[in-house]
Order: C-alpha cells, then structure tokens, then sequence
C-alpha cells in the first residue's frame, strides 16, 4: 500500500528492523526521528503504518508481547504492583541471551520482592544476531549489588580434553566471567580437527570414519550415531550414506528423502525415465 519495491526493501528486512526497533525498546516515532538514511526512512513508513494496522485489528506481534506490558507498567504503576505481588519469586534461565526489552520485564517483575534468580554463561551467548545482549549477565552484579554469585564449574557431560579445548577457545573473549572448568569424568580421547571444503566433503568423510569404525574395529551400525547440528544438514549426509549402501535412520526428524516435496519430484523423475511407471 506504501508502494515500495521489494527488490530495494524486502518484507524480511522490514520485519527484521521493526522486531530489532521493539526489542530496543524502540517505538516508531523515535524509530522515525533516528532514521539518518533513505532505506531507515522507508522502515519507518511501514512501521507506523504497521503499528496502526496492528491496534486496529486489537493485535500483537511477538515483540509486544513484551513491550506492551512494560507500556502498561509505566502508564498504570497499580498494574505493575499487582504483578510484583503476584510473583515472588522470579526464575530466568539462559539469562546472557537476553535483550533489553526482556531484561526490563525481569527487572520490573522482580522490583517489588527482588527474589531474582538467574543463570547463564556468557561464554554461551549465541543471539547477539537477534538482539541478544550479553551485558546484561556481563553487568548483573552492577545491576544487583546484592546479587550472591554461585559458580557452577563442574561439568558432567564432557571429557577433560574437550573442557580443556573448549577453555583455550573461550578465554580469548574480550569480555567474560572467568571460571575454570573441571570434569571427574577423566581425560579421555584426543579432539581431531578436521576442515572439509563443503558439506558434501565433509558428509564423505563422515562416511569414510564409519566405514572404518565397521570394517577394522567391527563396530555394529546400530553402535554409531552421526550428530548434526540444523536440519538442513542430514541432505548432505543422507546421499553420503546412500551413495555408499550404508543403512541410517533418521531419529527426530523427517528424512531428506521422504520429505513430499521430495518424494514428488523423485516420481516424476521417475516418470520420465519410465513412462510406464
């Protein structure tokens, strides 16, 4: 309705700006004041517009589902009271992916019985893409002064090696809390890096550590199991294993291969191999 043109400014980045805006605590006239180029001025278009088009249909977006609260809190203190005597205590885990919309709502729940327990690791901080904001478990203490810290440096799922790994990489951040970590679990076996040129190289050599697990230490298939870390990952890996008559299944998830997409495709390929199919 704005007229603007997709190729010069998709509905994706829009969303984007306006979701970082409400994260930022940032409403559309102050969006529009800051606006110092063409692209921001055009954002601010839409999102007034989209901000009116919102309250006309009584709605949300997932970003108000925060920021509309903390609009309630500041305009009706009695709101604000109502809740911070209904919550006594307040638990947040994961607490260094916080941005500042969520870190405002924690604050104000927990200022009337200041029962605040958090945890996180900011070593761990991963959404800094999505506005997360690792100061807020870097500065907690300046935030609560009466805050008590309790380390929780033990690990019970990795090896000392892979502890040792992991803090060699870790302690180069140019901001973190230290802390040592230490495992009863023993040393165990060496870390191999290994750099594949793609994910299809990486999936062969995969395939080839397999291989050899099965035909020189007469490990069962059922004894192996090949962990990825995004669901577009298993395509690579599911030809690999295919290409190679190695049998797999797929736990958590739908294969590559029976997806109906997929599956479509695949009949009519076959369709104009064999007309009689």
């Amino acid at each position: 309705d704005l007229q603007l043109a997709e190729r010069e400014l998709t509905p994706k980045t829009v969303r984007n700006a306006i979701s970082g805006a409400k994260n930022a605590l940032i409403g559309p006239e102050q969006f529009a004041e800051t606006a110092d180029s063409f692209r921001a001025q055009k954002i601010a278009s839409v999102f007034a517009e989209y901000q009116t088009r919102l309250k006309a249909a009584n709605a949300l977006d997932f970003d108000d589902l925060i920021g509309e609260p903390l609009r309630l809190f500041a305009e009706h203190p009695e709101a604000l009271r109502w809740f911070t005597e209904r919550f006594q205590y307040v638990l947040v885990d994961e607490y260094q992916d916080t941005n500042a919309a969520q870190a405002k709502l924690i604050q104000q729940l927990a200022s009337g019985s200041r029962n605040l327990c958090v945890v996180g690791d900011d070593d761990q901080s991963i959404y800094g893409w999505r506005g997360a904001d690792v100061t807020n478990i870097l500065d907690f203490e300046k935030a609560y002064p009466d805050a008590k810290v309790v380390r929780l440096e033990q690990n019970y799922r990795s090896t000392g090696n892979i502890l040792a790994a992991a803090n060699a990489v870790v302690k180069n951040n140019a901001s973190r809390k230290e802390k040592a970590l230490w495992t009863e679990r023993g040393t165990g076996d060496l870390l191999s890096l290994t750099v594949a040129w793609d994910e299809d190289d990486e999936a062969r050599r995969v395939v080839a550590t397999v291989t050899d697990e099965v035909n020189r230490l007469g490990t069962p298939l059922a004894g192996i199991a090949c962990l990825y870390r995004t669901n577009a990952q298993s395509r690579a890996l599911e030809t690999a294993f295919r290409n190679a008559a190695i049998p797999y299944e797929l736990v958590g998830g739908t294969a590559f291969y029976q997806r109906r997409e997929v599956k479509d495709l695949l009949a009519y390929l076959r369709l104009l191999v064999n007309e009689q199919d």
